[in-house]
Order: structure tokens, then sequence, then C-alpha cells
């Protein structure tokens, strides 16, 4: 019987045991346990100890962190989705009195509400949430450094803003909605608010002597929406899969899509380092591969989720270390191995079952003005168009069931597209958002905007 471990070949998982081998040895974290997701499944489990005869495995707890705020994440987009609100809404429609001013729920999500990256007052993290038990004790004054939606910047009070929406919408607490829309359904039966064991301790590494000592757990509270769970790589390889391909009893696929796509404004140290945020999730281009996800650091804990898309590949860092170990970076690789040591094999090429021909006649080149573009019509049932050669602006459309397409991607999201006919029925032009791509170069006698030199092409004499 073949068991998830064989479907990796022995040299990729030496390789995975060898990268978190070096990361636990030279991080000096007192253990570590990982996982890796293939096609929807955990595919690899390893974990390395400083504890003889014991090693930790996908059913042990670690605290995650920040990876709550893309659980708490999913909980407002399933509100959005029911219609309950919109993500355009002031947070103050639906909770007023917070002091968050004209902070939109999208921009809570995407932490450009601009609000306080931490809360006034004592270290959140190192003291017990009942030091502060009212919203106004997360935001204190209320004065936000930064005017909303001009900027990114992380904001803990923001995700706890959140989980009172949801409190609010719900009728019930955070933990409750939790646990009833979001872990039940998806089995996650080991995650949780408060440790279960068994459970790791959380640790401090002295950084200049090899000794510790043992970090403080709290509960925090109000703060619970923006770092409070627990979790395991069991668990949270299930939940990877969830985020890449969606469960229709928790959030759609479109909607998780939406989710990995960057929304926050990007700043010249983002664009160095290839990342950005998108609406619960942290976006991140690295070796030429688009990951996704979130890491997570509290006191004595560290962990990152990490999905690689375009792979299909996915890896879950969890230790019990307060520093000293770039789990982000650490996932990253281990997504990197597989998808370079064992690259996805595509599904095979199948030509569409039907097709309209009012739509195959649109395929072939186009040229918006001199540039020559490309449609092709995909056995997806969408089209895409792009320039033949070069970069430039391409987009994939989908059919809106009128003659019309709106674009998915780039330049062209959300635009239209449309085939403009002669009286004749024959198609004169493609109109994209009032660009006109014709059959020929400045075609004579197309509706090219501003006219064709009536003299047309010519030499220089």
């Amino acid at each position: 019987m073949t068991t998830p471990q064989d479907e990796l070949l022995p040299a990729t998982r030496r390789s995975l045991l060898h990268r978190i081998a070096v990361a636990q040895t030279d991080g000096r974290t007192p253990s570590l346990v990982a996982a890796v997701v293939r096609d929807g499944r955990a595919i690899w489990h390893g974990s390395r100890t400083s504890v003889d005869g014991h090693a930790p495995d996908e059913n042990v707890q670690y605290r995650i962190g920040s990876i709550t705020k893309t659980f708490t994440a999913v909980l407002v987009l399933r509100l959005r989705d029911e219609g309950v609100l919109d993500l355009g809404d002031p947070l103050e429609k639906h909770l007023p009195g917070t002091g968050a001013g004209e902070a939109t729920i999208a921009q809570l999500l995407a932490h450009t509400s601009g609000l306080a990256a931490e809360t006034p007052g004592p270290w959140w993290e190192r003291t017990p949430g009942s030091l502060r038990p009212e919203l106004a004790d997360v935001l204190g004054d209320g004065v936000a450094p930064h005017p909303a939606g001009r900027r990114h910047h992380y904001s803990n009070p923001g995700y706890a803003l959140l989980g009172a929406l949801v409190e609010e919408l719900r009728g019930v607490s955070w933990e409750e909605a939790l646990r009833r829309e979001v872990l039940e359904p998806l089995g996650l039966d080991r995650t949780s608010v408060r440790p279960q064991a068994p459970a790791a301790g959380g640790w401090a590494v002295h950084p200049w002597a090899d000794v510790m000592q043992p970090e403080r757990l709290e509960d925090y509270g109000r703060l619970a929406p923006a770092g409070q769970l627990w979790s395991t790589t069991g668990d949270l390889a299930r939940f990877t899969a969830f985020l890449l391909r969606g469960d229709e009893r928790v959030l759609g696929a479109e909607t998780l899509r939406e989710m990995r796509t960057p929304a926050a404004p990007v700043e010249a140290a983002d664009v160095a380092d290839g990342a950005t945020y998108g609406l619960g999730m942290q976006i991140l281009h690295r070796d030429g591969r688009l990951l996704v996800g979130h890491s997570g650091s509290v006191p004595g804990f560290l962990a990152s989720l990490i999905i690689g898309v375009e792979d299909d590949v996915a890896a879950v860092v969890l230790t019990n270390c307060t520093s000293g170990l770039m789990t982000f970076s650490l996932a990253a690789d281990l997504v990197r191995i597989v998808a370079e040591a064992e690259p996805r094999i595509p599904e095979p090429w199948r030509p569409l079952r039907e097709v309209d021909s009012s739509v195959l006649e649109l395929a072939g080149q186009w040229y918006w003005g001199t540039s020559c573009f490309a449609l092709r019509v995909t056995a997806d049932g969408l089209i895409s168009l792009g320039p033949l050669s070069g970069g430039g602006r391409r987009s994939r459309f989908r059919a809106n069931g009128d003659g019309t397409w709106t674009g998915l991607e780039g330049y062209f999201a959300g635009e239209p597209l449309r085939a403009v006919r002669r009286p004749d029925g024959s198609v004169d032009h493609l109109d994209l958002g009032s660009f006109v791509f014709t059959r020929q170069p400045y075609e004579e006698g197309a509706a090219v905007p501003g006219g064709v030199d009536p003299e047309g092409w010519r030499g220089i004499g």
C-alpha cells in the first residue's frame, strides 16, 4: 500500500529532511515540524527536536500567531458572500463607535486602514487580554498614524476590529463563529483558541548562549482574532488545500482567488522584496514563483504557511522559539525543493467539446494600432488576448452570455470586450474598454479612432 510519504522520490524526501535539519540546528529551536502538500494532500511530514527519543508529529499543536488573521479574513469574506456586508462599507456602518474613522472593511483586511501596528500600553502578546477588555482599550486614543487607503501598514488592532465585526453580525463570539463556520466544516479538529494536548511549550533561546527559558502563554482577549490560534501541521495542511481549491461549505474558489489578489499599495521596499498583501493573505514573488500564505510570530512560537499557486505545492512550518528562524523562507524553500525536483505534470491537452461559430471567428491576429495581438479560444471556455511577441498587456476573458466578455486579470481586469459588427454581420473590430483592435494595422474602412490617413501606407520619397 502506498503511503503519502512514498509519493515523493527518495532524493526529494532527503532534501526536505536536510533543509529542516539545517534550519533546526542553525536556528537553535527546541523543535520544528513541517509538512508539504501537493494536489490537495499532505505528502510529506518531517520534524526535528532537541529532545532525545521524541519527535513531534502532525498532531502536536503549536501556536500559529498571525496565521490566525487568514482564518478571521475567511469569516469576514463569508459575510460578504452572503450579502450581509460590502467590503467597501465603512466599519462604522456595522460596528459604530470604534474610533476607526472611515476605514473600510477591505482596508482593514488589507492593512491599509491607517491604524497603528500595535495597541497602546504594554506589549499585548506578553500581557493578559484582560488588560484590554474593550475595543477602546485596543485602539487607544483612536488617532491613526496614516490616512486610510494610502499605504500598507500592518495593524494587529485592525484584525481585532474585524473579529468584533464578526461577533456583532453573527451574534456569537469570534471563537464560536470560527468553530462553527470554518473549523468543523473543514475537519480542523486540532485547531483551537487554547492549547489542547499534545501541545508544544513556547521557549525563548538566549541569543548568545545555548540556554533557554519558557515563555508565558497569554490569552489575548480582544486581540485573539489577530493571533490567538493553536494548530498542527496536519490541520494546516488541510487548510492550505482549502485556500487553494475552496470548499462551498465555507468559501468558493473565486473568493479565495480574491483573497490572494494584491489589495494593498506597494511601497518601494515591497517592490524590492516582491511582496504585497491581499485580503488576509501575504503575497510574494520569489525565484520566479508566486507564493501566497501567511507567517506568524508570537512569544515562544514561529509559524508559516506558504502556497506555490502555479506549482500546486504548499508547505507548513511550525516551531517553538521566539526568534532565530525565518520560517517564511524555510517554507518557501520546501515548496521550491518539491516543485523543482518533481515538477507538476500538466493535464493532457483536450479540445473543446463544442464552440460557437461567432466566437471562433474572433480567433487569430488583431492589431491595436501597429501592435500585433493574438486572440485564442481556449478549452476552459475563456478567450485570451495578448501580444504576439514581447511584453505587453494581456488577459483572459470570461463570457457574459450576451456576446460580451469581461477581462479577468492585469490591465484589462473588469474591462468589457465586444465584437462590433457591420450591417452584414461581419466583424468590423473589437472594442476593449474603448481600445479598437482591427484585423489589419490601421485598417481602411474600420472604425479606428481618429480615422486613417486617406493615402494609406507609403514609403518616404
